[in-house]
């Protein structure tokens, strides 16, 4: 298939590297700690590489990188603005993710989710709860209502109310101060202790009536808030199901083992990790389709143009000329490159 769409085959990974401009790849620095050290052997000054890197997690990772005179291009940092729609590889993987969560979460319970008029009697549906109408929550809810299943969403940002319950879904409403939870990119923000101390204690009861739990809270950069407790899970009905996927940076439930399904007092938890993968071929399509479109907006002419003013370009390149270039993570580290490089400011 590769062959057939006018690709040349390498005999080894190394081949790759040396005869390529630009490296495009799925995962890699800290997202594919497997071949990390590897790849970055092979790499040479001024090539390119653009794929998932998670770069506000680790970014101490990127001082080497600088180093080598790689330029780096995180996808998962596209900016949510409406010329990247078609580039946003974050959306196109969330999307898979909350569509294969729900189907798990479906397969594990020992209940069916429709509401069932049988001979012998009405089956009643399953209640599924999301926490988190992101853009893998809004999915999950699609999905579940799909099923059959009686629906409630919960988010911290009110301005998505809306969103739920066109999807057929009850969006549950705490009575918390919201104001400034949502940042400039449209993600939920970290709030303080208490807060998430307080939205436990209101979420303690419908979670404990819920069959599945689906967890997709998640603040970039930080750790997931625990908003499903051991208690919490004490409280629930034998045989529910919970689908964290939030586990890659620890999990917003308490109990979550990433990569691990474990069963705690008759509740399955299930630490989902890297669903995408799971439906390869349309994990595949969408990614493919968001890296062609960031690709076409770099060339020029038929080679590499970084514009470093273009909010897009600027938003996901990382290190170039040999420094880190992004802000942000500048800012986690304590550099201060910005008297260093006038395009920077």
């Amino acid at each position: 298939m590769y062959s057939d769409a006018g690709a040349t085959l390498a005999d080894n990974r190394s081949d790759v590297f040396s005869h390529s401009d630009a490296i495009v790849c799925v995962r890699s620095v800290s997202a594919n700690s497997d071949f990390y050290e590897s790849d970055m052997a092979m790499m040479r000054p001024e090539q390119i590489l653009i794929g998932f890197l998670d770069p506000l997690t680790t970014p101490e990772n990127f001082k080497a990188i600088a180093t080598s005179g790689v330029i780096s291009f995180a996808m998962e940092l596209i900016p949510r603005i409406s010329r990247a729609q078609s580039m946003d590889a974050l959306t196109s993987m969330a999307t898979i993710s909350g569509y294969k969560s729900v189907l798990i979460a479906a397969q594990s319970l020992p209940k069916i989710f429709p509401m069932m008029i049988t001979a012998a009697g009405t089956l009643t549906p399953a209640k599924v709860f999301v926490i988190g109408a992101g853009v893998a929550g809004l999915q999950a809810i699609a999905t579940a209502k799909r099923l059959g299943a009686v629906v409630k969403s919960y988010d911290i940002r009110p301005i998505v109310k809306e969103q739920v319950e066109s999807l057929g879904a009850k969006f549950v409403e705490l009575t918390m101060d919201t104001n400034s939870t949502e940042t400039t990119g449209g993600y939920a923000k970290a709030m303080d202790e208490d807060f998430y101390h307080r939205q436990r204690e209101l979420m303690g009861e419908i979670v404990s009536e819920s069959d599945v739990v689906i967890s997709t809270a998640a603040v970039p950069s930080k750790k997931p808030p625990i908003l499903v407790t051991e208690n919490m899970v004490q409280d629930m009905q034998h045989g529910s199901v919970i689908v964290d996927l939030a586990t890659d940076l620890g999990g917003n439930c308490e109990l979550t083992k990433p990569g691990e399904t474990t069963t705690v007092n008759g509740v399955t938890i299930i630490g989902a990790t890297n669903l995408p993968s799971q439906v390869p071929n349309h994990a595949s399509r969408l990614y493919s389709g968001n890296v062609v479109d960031f690709l076409i907006h770099l060339v020029k002419d038929g080679q590499i143009s970084i514009d470093r003013q273009d909010e897009i370009v600027r938003e996901t390149l990382i290190t170039i000329d040999g420094q880190i270039f992004h802000q942000k993570i500048t800012e986690i580290l304590g550099l201060d490159l910005t008297s260093e490089d006038p395009e920077r400011s």
